[in-house]
This record gives C-alpha cells, structure tokens and sequence, in this order.
C-alpha cells in the first residue's frame, strides 16, 4: 500500500520533453508578438494596400509643399479632404 508507481504520475524526463526550452519559447513569443501587432495594424481596414498608396500619396504632397517653401515664394494654400 505504501508503494506508488512512478510511471503512473510521469517522470521528470517526460516534463521536460513538455516544456520548450527558454530560447524556444522566447522565439515563439516574438513570433506571437509580431503577428498581433501586424493584425492591429490592419484591423478594421479593407484594403491595407489602398491606404499605403494614400499614406504615399500624402507624403509626396507634403514633401512637394516643403520644396516649393523652401525655393521661395508663398506657400500655396492647402485643402484637405475629411
């Protein structure tokens, strides 16, 4: 009654064939972290090549703006569409 079968309650080497080791599970964390943060970035948005040619678009017209101050004159006035 006092003897208790080890194989029945899994040995040490059978944990740690469970557990990754830290460097894997530090690598996989990473991966985990870089996949949320892509869907948040693309979450809610239909077309996420759409709104990169506009973010684009945007930053040519300011850089355009930028150079024409810079060469002289008065700056042209600006309009935004909401």
């Amino acid at each position: 009654m006092g003897s208790l079968c080890s194989s029945c309650f899994g040995s040490s080497s059978e944990e740690s064939n469970l557990m990754p080791s830290p460097e894997t599970r530090r690598k996989q964390q990473l991966e985990a972290a870089e996949r949320r943060r892509l869907e948040n970035e693309t979450r809610g948005i239909k077309d996420p090549e759409r709104v990169k040619r506009q973010q684009q678009r945007s930053e040519d017209m300011q850089r355009r703006e930028e150079e024409a101050a810079r060469a002289g004159g008065q700056p042209a006035l600006r309009w935004q569409q909401d």
